[in-house]
């Protein structure tokens, strides 16, 4: 019913725009592109000139004179596995999040999330140093695009959360339970290889800080709101069923201080506001279809290409 009402049409253009679904459903998108020339440059850089990585990466007992680190740091990779698993998870979850968000918001949520992650770092290598007094949390360069990648994954909980994404071989994952998954990962990985304890600050905040900010704070120009206040995106729909009992005491104190008020600002200045919950539904199904018309345009080329070769033989 939702397809044959012509307003509710209209609502999908600004977000599937055509030249992110239609004129090339099939490629990547040029920002996705563009940063992952930057992210393979960054390594290359470093590669040079090694000495580099004092003044890009983060290093938290020089960050108060180079303040700039925490805005370099997210998006210099110090390792080529990280600087080619950072492209390509880039690559792919843009080829879904960016035709719905929009370029502009894409880019805003990539800019945030990375600085508010490197400030998540900072502190906590400072408390780290304070609380064991080693100084390798202070003098450790941490870099990497990993937290924006955490972030994306939330994101895709959001848009598209019971879409599979293959994990490994024939298993695959709802994209609804990855955040949690890379989260538990990464806490086992940080007690069984010291050395990835140093990503772990990167990845949780990176999951926090960008589910707090498609939480409570992302605008939608479509409807004029902020924020997704569904109970499928609450931040103890991360959890499985049986934990959310005690997750869901501490999760409301984030809704009573920031989205009520949020919410009822909201309210004051729209004299027609729009149900929450289905906006959230909206998103969903926007963000579905979008990833339904682009899996449908690479399987219609692949029978094409098949079918060329067929007649070639």
């Amino acid at each position: 019913m939702m397809e044959s009402n012509p307003s509710s049409s209209s609502e999908f253009q600004p977000l599937q725009p055509p030249s992110a679904v239609g004129s090339e459903p099939k490629g990547f998108t040029r920002t996705c592109k563009g940063l992952a020339v930057v992210l393979l440059g960054g390594y290359a850089l470093l590669q040079v000139f090694p000495s580099a990585v004092n003044y890009l990466a983060l290093i938290p007992a020089r960050t108060i004179p180079f303040a700039w680190n925490l805005i370099t740091a997210g998006y210099l990779e110090q390792v080529l596995p990280g600087a080619i698993g950072s492209s390509v998870g880039l690559l792919f979850c843009g080829k879904v999040l960016e035709p719905v968000w929009g370029r502009k918001e894409f880019m805003k949520f990539i800019i945030l999330v990375n600085f508010f992650t490197s400030v998540c770092a900072f502190v906590t290598a400072i408390a780290l140093y304070y609380i064991t007094r080693k100084e390798s949390f202070l003098y450790t360069p941490l870099s990497g695009f990993h937290g924006v990648l955490a972030g994306f994954l939330v994101g895709m909980k959001q848009i598209t959360p019971d879409h599979e994404l293959p994990m490994c071989f024939f298993w695959k994952i709802k994209a609804k339970w990855m955040p949690l998954f890379v989260a538990v990962f990464s806490i086992v990985m940080a007690f069984i290889i010291e050395e990835s304890i140093n990503f772990l600050p990167t990845l949780l905040a990176g999951t926090y800080v960008s589910w707090i900010y498609l939480r409570y704070f992302q605008r939608k120009p479509e409807i004029g709101l902020k924020g997704d206040p569904s109970d499928e995106f609450s931040f103890s729909s991360f959890f499985p069923e049986f934990m959310r009992p005690v997750i869901e005491p501490i999760s409301s104190l984030f809704d009573r201080i920031l989205c009520t008020r949020l919410r009822t600002s909201e309210f004051i200045d729209h004299t027609l506001p729009i149900s929450t919950s289905t906006e959230a539904s909206r998103r969903r199904e926007r963000g579905e279809r979008a990833l339904e018309q682009r899996l449908a345009a690479e399987r219609s080329a692949t029978m094409g290409s098949i079918e060329v070769a067929s007649r070639g033989i």
